[in-house]
């Protein structure tokens, strides 16, 4: 049986070497990759967009419950009023909880306000500058 084993052996790599290998083409495969991305990527969009289209998230209409303003007092902490109704809270935020400190009843002739663009200012001041340069 040792003589059989040998000849099958010394006869294996004429099996493989028998049949050419297969043809690559780098297009093709360039074009499968990009394909498959594109897919990964739409596939993508369409998860993010059902998520904000569904979400139980924060609405364009804030309700009851509006922002009147806050300040950042730390990199994690920051106070914040809120009017519910005619009450104003002043609650502290940060460490994972939010504390009332004080609450307060609405002043007369102030409302809430949508929360003001923190860039608003910078890119006032960006539009001088410009101005300032052309003129």
């Amino acid at each position: 049986m040792k003589p059989a084993f040998a000849a099958a052996l010394l006869a294996a790599p004429a099996w493989g070497a028998s049949s050419p290998p297969p043809a690559l083409s780098t297009g093709a495969a360039l074009w499968q990759g990009l394909l498959g991305l594109l897919v990964v990527l739409a596939i993508l969009m369409a998860f993010f967009w059902l998520m904000r289209r569904f979400s139980p998230g924060q609405t364009g209409a804030q309700g009851v419950v509006k922002v009147v303003g806050g300040v950042m007092l730390g990199t994690r902490e920051k106070l914040v009023v809120v009017e519910v109704g005619e009450t104003w809270l002043l609650l502290g935020v940060g460490g994972g909880q939010v504390n009332t400190l004080h609450t307060l009843p609405r002043p007369q002739g102030v409302s809430a306000q949508a929360p003001r663009d923190p860039l608003s200012g910078f890119s006032d001041k960006l539009k001088e500058v410009l101005r300032g340069r052309k003129g």
